[in-house]
């Protein structure tokens, strides 16, 4: 484990330093993190992504924009996530503001995924009504069908987003709930960041 991690300096070089030990140690998705957004009444709306990159710029996933986070990420372009680390029982916290990703950087992460996945993305009104498992799986096949030949694009309304942090925030599990914390902050995203270190 990453020693003394309170006298980090830099909260992406920790991050990174976290990262790396969570993929050696979670026995199940260490890219998995949970993510709040808001709908219009202000009413937090929280689920489980898959982190599908990462630099200074901050952490991105992928999703239908017409999905229920998509839409709401158009409406409040603001999020915050959460990685949770049972085996190093660890956390980190990320909130800021929220970009598309360019259509470059979403073409190529979507030509990444497997051929099923893809066109898993053009049959799924994700987040919408479903009448049965059957309706789901007609519109697999019938993709299926459309793209059997060459390749499988990108739907208009796929892509990522970036969210761009003001605060960053490491969490490490001590006895007796003494928990130690860190929170790295800034007032834009493209600025100087301070830290503080937190009561548990």
């Amino acid at each position: 484990m990453t020693n003394d991690f309170t006298e980090a300096s830099e909260p992406f070089l920790l991050f990174r330093a976290w990262f790396d030990e969570a993929q050696a140690s979670e026995p199940n998705d260490p890219n998995a993190m949970a993510l709040a957004t808001v709908d219009p009444e202000g009413l937090p709306d929280v689920r489980m992504v898959l982190m599908k990159g990462f630099d200074e710029a901050g952490v991105v996933f992928y999703t239908n924009t017409e999905s229920a986070k998509g839409r709401e990420l158009a409406a409040t372009p603001k999020a915050a996530v959460v990685f949770h680390w049972k085996s190093l029982r660890r956390q980190v916290r990320f909130r800021g503001p929220v970009e598309q990703v360019s259509d470059a950087e979403a073409d190529a992460y979507y030509q990444s995924r497997p051929r099923d996945s893809r066109i898993g993305a053009w049959a799924s009104q994700q987040s919408r009504p479903l009448e049965s498992r059957f309706a789901l799986e007609k519109a697999v096949a019938s993709y299926a069908a459309k793209y059997a030949i060459g390749d499988v694009p990108r739907p208009p309304y796929w892509t990522g987003f970036r969210i761009r942090p003001v605060a960053i925030e490491f969490w490490q599990d001590r006895p007796f709930r003494l928990h130690d914390r860190v929170r790295f902050s800034r007032p834009i995203p493209d600025g100087s960041w301070t830290k503080d270190r937190l009561y548990p």
